[in-house]
């Protein structure tokens, strides 16, 4: 029993960011400056510099002019190298009057969310069997959490533009848009798995394909 109890514990441990073992892994593509730290390649400790740590530009929109009328802003390892092992990361989400960050799911990542302007209808929904939804009407200064893994998103339900700021449990955590990953596919999924799975008529499953 108790070596079960321990391979779960591992099992649970293992599916998250690894711990650090330094106070800096600076990630680096030339091993020959580097040193090899928790399984990636690392910048010597003693060369890292402020850079390593920073990044600029978080205060601009984005480009909203997209089918969902939003945009994310995201800072993870691609942008600042020195986030690698600390196990977080940010984004910022700018949404268009009635635009959404459709349904998504982060596989490596909680993410808490604070909005900073506009009102936001935000919510995800439980795993099977229950597939509860938990929804919430946002505010200036409101904070929303979305637990790992689970199918979450947010709508602009206001008149004005709509921005909020969100971190997440991983240096890189993953995205999966719902009707990106079923519909758009490469290559793509069966047209009759998914006429059943949805319970859709096969045309219009062949039109969403071809949406996506």
């Amino acid at each position: 029993m108790a070596a079960t109890f321990m391979g779960l514990a591992f099992s649970l441990a293992s599916a998250y960011d690894p711990s650090p073992l330094q106070d800096t892994c600076v990630a680096i593509d030339d091993p020959k400056a580097a040193v090899f730290v928790n399984g990636k390649f690392c910048k010597d400790p003693k060369l890292t510099k402020a850079e390593d740590f920073f990044f600029s530009g978080l205060d601009k929109p984005g480009n909203t002019s997209n089918p969902v009328a939003s945009n994310v802003t995201t800072v993870n390892i691609e942008q600042i190298k020195g986030l690698n092992t600390l196990g977080i990361s940010m984004v910022r989400i700018d949404y268009e009057p009635y635009g959404q960050n459709p349904p998504h799911t982060h596989p490596r990542a909680t993410e808490i969310l604070t909005v900073l302007e506009g009102t936001l209808y935000v919510g995800f929904v439980t795993s099977n069997p229950e597939n509860r939804l938990i929804s919430k009407v946002l505010n200036k200064g409101d904070v929303f959490v979305f637990p790992i893994g689970l199918i979450h998103f947010q709508f602009n339900i206001g008149h004005t533009n709509a921005v909020a700021i969100a971190g997440l449990s991983s240096q890189n955590p993953g995205v999966i848009t719902i009707a990106n990953a079923v519909f758009g596919s490469d290559p793509s999924i069966n047209p009759d798995v998914l006429t059943r799975a949805f319970q859709l008529d096969k045309n219009v499953v062949n039109y969403l394909h071809s949406r996506f």
